[in-house]
């Protein structure tokens, strides 16, 4: 059989595990220089429109 386990320490453990989790992701998407910023923003909005301009009329 294996080990009895502290649900305590398993708890605080997955908890811990999940701040760090956040804590990466808010790196990725707070970690930026404001030109960075705005090279992706300029991105998307191209992209934007060139979507737009595929548009099928009807």
């Amino acid at each position: 059989m294996g080990k009895p386990v502290n649900l305590n320490q398993f708890r605080k453990q997955k908890a811990r595990a999940e701040k760090k989790a956040r804590a990466e992701q808010n790196v990725v998407k707070f970690g930026r220089s404001k030109a960075e910023k705005q090279l992706d923003r300029a991105r998307a909005d191209k992209a934007r429109r060139d979507l737009e301009g595929h548009e099928v009329e009807e």
